[in-house]
């Protein structure tokens, strides 16, 4: 099988929100991702399995140096690094410096081992 990526792909809300579903073990919510992603997002990817939506993460940005990326999720069966190689890629062709992320700490050795993050001190609130 060859996954497909696609930066600011095409998809539909429902295959996301049963991606989502699949990935993160949870029942199927009815988001409308397109209106986020258009109006908060540098970009977005989207991996495909043979036409199936198996991976995604969103690229937001501050306009300026730094993006993050959030929603990152991978059908449980084709679980790899591809999705963040390519926003990394994608970011830095925006000319972005600098690519965040936050995680659980059971995908720390995803981060910071397959992806290349490095550790870095950081600060958050809890709204």
């Amino acid at each position: 099988m060859t996954i497909k990526y696609e930066w600011r792909g095409d998809f539909d809300n429902a295959s996301l929100n049963a991606l989502h579903a699949d990935g993160f073990g949870t029942p199927v919510a009815q988001t409308d991702w397109r209106a986020r992603l258009e109006h908060h997002s540098l970009g977005w990817v989207c991996a495909w399995d043979d036409g199936a939506l198996s991976g995604f993460v969103n690229v937001v940005w501050d306009g300026g140096a730094h993006a993050f990326i959030l929603d990152t999720v991978v059908a449980r069966h084709r679980r790899s690094r591809g999705v963040v190689a390519v926003a990394a890629k994608e970011a830095r062709a925006a000319k972005c410096e600098w690519l965040h992320v936050d995680f659980e700490e059971h995908l720390r050795s995803f981060y910071f081992d397959a992806c290349g993050f490095r550790e870095t001190p950081a600060g958050l609130i809890a709204l």
